[in-house]
């Protein structure tokens, strides 16, 4: 059942999806339909699952679930893994490789490789003061208060303290 991202409570499950690239207008609204789509009949076990999404700086694809009523199982997480990698070959992007990093430079928003963000980090291209996404809060009050922070804020510290 798709429920208004707002809406969710603070402990809500979140999957953060980055892309290798923007999305074009058409892509997000396509996204979006194809989400509401998708969150509306997501189940697990034949129980509806309540779960929203937002769509961020046309490159972050966001699903938050509230688990009060009824958590993931293996097969409804399966099933979002294979709407995401739909997403991949549809419109040839990356969305799954954990192994990426995007960061702020002014007003802009790079996707790095890991090996890159390190490398940039060694010549200081990038510091503890840059601004990171850490994909990697897992619930929503998380995601609000922790997700776009600096660098030295996040699991990125490693590679610039």
């Amino acid at each position: 059942m798709l429920v208004d991202f707002k809406e969710l409570p603070d402990n809500a499950k979140i999957w953060i999806y980055q892309s290798d690239r923007n999305f074009t207008e058409a892509e997000l609204a396509e996204i979006e339909a194809g989400l509401t789509d998708f969150l509306k009949d997501w189940t697990a076990h034949g129980t509806d699952l309540q779960a929203g999404f937002e769509l961020r700086y046309r490159r972050f694809i966001i699903i938050g679930l509230d688990q009060r009523v009824a958590g993931a199982s293996g097969c409804s997480i399966d099933a979002s893994v294979h709407f995401i990698q739909q997403l991949e070959q549809r419109y040839g992007v990356q969305l799954l490789d954990r192994m990426n990093v995007s960061f702020k430079q002014g007003e802009y928003i790079t996707y790095k490789s890991l090996k890159d963000f390190k490398k940039m980090a060694k010549d200081r291209a990038v510091n503890a003061q840059t601004i990171v996404f850490n994909n990697l809060v897992a619930t929503k009050g998380e995601y609000m208060e922790h997700w776009e922070v600096p660098a030295a804020e996040s699991w990125h510290a490693r590679f610039v303290l």
